[in-house]
């Protein structure tokens, strides 16, 4: 358990429990500033629109005079992505399949 609670702050860095002690967490993204958070939101929203109704990007003139960045989107995304927590994942399959007896010990 000592271990498990070792790897657990080592890897568990997306989300941050939240200050205000309600059990929820938070996951930040990294943004240069505020411009580049608008278009994330904008192209967000487009990208939902077209998934939304597949006609939208013919008839309205925001999407069709500025085509989908689908780049920023999935940037954003990855942004997002748990990487250590999956790490965390292989650290305790090999943990499992390395050594199970000490885990049965240790329970």
């Amino acid at each position: 358990m000592k271990n498990l609670r070792e790897l657990t702050m080592r890897y568990f860095n997306t989300l941050k429990p939240s200050p205000d002690k309600t059990g929820t967490y938070t996951a930040q993204i990294k943004l240069s500033n505020y411009s580049e958070l608008g278009c994330v939101i904008t192209e967000t929203l487009k990208l939902c629109i077209v998934a939304l109704d597949h006609e939208a990007h013919k008839t309205s003139d925001t999407i069709k005079n500025s085509p989908i960045n689908v780049a920023l989107v999935l940037e954003m995304v990855l942004e997002m992505f748990p990487a250590d927590e999956f790490e965390i994942l292989d650290e305790i399959n090999q943990m499992l399949t390395v050594n199970p007896q000490s885990i049965n010990e240790q329970t």
